[in-house]
């Protein structure tokens, strides 16, 4: 006897029209942003030859009106796609229409697989050409040889602090601060061993050992704890070693193909790291920005509240503020500041000035949107 032959119904063939016309029309329109785009290249290269093609104010004004307008079209419609998920969408299109502008590179800490080009593919989309360098320190490097647009470093953790060599590097480098990504730290144990009893050793990031301190206590009291520059390093490491284990992320478990030996070990489920994406220009502001400047102030009692009290005065509010050891003379310390605002506005570059004018070192490192994935 035959198998049943499985007829549609004229309602499920009337939505499947619909869905090809939407389709059809989504592709169109896709094709034509990227014309459009490289039209929007000719036009700027007339103008200036050394003209930028990626304008993060622009992108993250782009952006910021997708999620509005999709929260609008969820109301009117009963839409069901998130302002998230809408926004990731406009991400990758943009991407793929910077492309047809002009290819961007970007490094960032390396192998393949961290969550530094996690937070790449985040920022910039798929269509960007990321390569991996050995350090933080080479990424400021590659970035000031202009042998990539730009870099994505790794500057704190929600549960571990800042990362103070990404803030060291800093000071010596001329770069600035054109961006900044947050992401959500999910670690997982990879390994080939047959089961947690079989893991003696267990590879990561000093960071990502830290983040998971007390998951490593409870299940895994006598695996020796090995440090690796990167996770995906770890990863890498782990794979050759039978009865060893890597704390990294889903994109390290499918790149070097290694099983999940167990899920989302962090201790804080809310484990988020922040990244910046650095550059040699600045750029002009987007409606909602920050500004990080570096700041050290005169060895005396009360310098640091003289210092600051400018930005309170003035009312701009200041997100966070680190120290680090000046290196120039023993107990004199820099800080780093994050300001709400850019320094085109003229109540930040009005306290900016009174600041420097009262500090014995000032360097402002960037003005840039906030975050909008």
């Amino acid at each position: 006897m035959g198998d049943k032959i499985q007829k549609d119904s004229a309602e499920l063939l009337r939505l499947r029209e619909q869905i090809d016309a939407c389709d059809r029309q989504l592709l169109r329109l896709v094709q034509e942003r990227v014309l459009i785009a490289g039209q929007v290249a000719k036009a700027k290269t007339a103008v200036d030859e050394d003209a930028s093609f990626y304008r993060p104010e622009r992108e993250a004004q782009v952006l910021r009106r997708v999620r509005e307008r999709n929260a609008e079209l969820r109301e009117q419609l009963d839409g069901l796609v998130s302002d998230d998920d809408m926004v990731r969408l406009m991400r990758e299109i943009m991407s793929i229409s910077l492309a047809a502008e002009m290819p961007l590179t970007v490094a960032y800490l390396g192998p393949a697989g961290t969550y530094t080009q996690a937070a790449v593919l985040k920022h910039f989309g798929n269509a960007v050409k990321s390569v991996d360098v050995k350090t933080i320190s080479d990424v400021f490097r590659v970035v000031e040889q202009r042998n990539a647009q730009f870099g994505v470093v790794p500057v704190e953790n929600s549960t571990e602090g800042v990362i103070t060599h990404t803030l060291d590097c800093f000071s010596s480098s001329d770069l600035k601060v054109c961006g900044e990504v947050q992401l959500p730290i999910n670690h997982q144990l990879l390994s080939h061993a047959d089961g947690l009893s079989s893991v003696k050793k267990v590879y990561a990031h000093p960071q990502a050992l830290a983040q998971c301190r007390s998951w490593l206590e409870r299940y895994l009291p006598d695996a020796k704890l090995e440090t690796a520059s990167s996770n995906a390093e770890a990863a890498v490491i782990a794979g050759n070693e039978s009865r060893a284990a890597a704390i990294a992320g889903d994109m390290a478990a499918k790149l070097y193909d290694l099983p999940i030996l167990a899920s989302s070990i962090e201790d804080e489920r809310n484990n988020t790291t922040r990244f910046l994406i650095i550059g040699s220009d600045s750029y002009a502001e987007s409606g909602e920005d920050k500004t990080t400047i570096m700041v050290s102030a005169p060895n005396k009692v009360g310098s640091l509240f003289e210092l600051l009290k400018p930005l309170y005065d003035a009312g701009v509010d200041m997100s966070r503020i680190e120290s680090r050891p000046s290196k120039q003379t023993n107990w004199e310390y820099v800080f780093f500041i994050d300001l709400i605002g850019h320094v085109n506005d003229p109540k930040v570059n009005a306290a900016l000035k009174e600041l420097e004018s009262k500090s014995a070192f000032f360097k402002l490192i960037g003005s840039y949107p906030v975050g909008v994935l």
